[in-house]
């Protein structure tokens, strides 16, 4: 299982992106909320709307959740 992580900073466009351990783009620690071990970036997401209202998957580690 991937690990997963939600950026606690929202995009320009008010997105809290998700991304997996190891991503490019993933954001600085101290900015990070982790979502825990998921076979697929559509559990990690749904997990991160437990906790935010608009949640997007980065466009490079997750694109299958990506609806930008």
């Amino acid at each position: 299982m991937a690990q997963y992580y939600v950026n606690q900073n929202q995009q320009t466009n008010g997105d809290h992106e998700v991304h997996v351990e190891g991503c490019k783009f993933m954001p600085f620690e101290k900015n990070l909320l982790e979502l825990g071990g998921h076979t697929d970036c559509a559990s990690a997401v749904e997990v991160a709307r437990n906790t935010y209202d608009q949640v997007n998957g980065c466009n490079i580690c997750c694109p299958d959740c990506d609806t930008k």
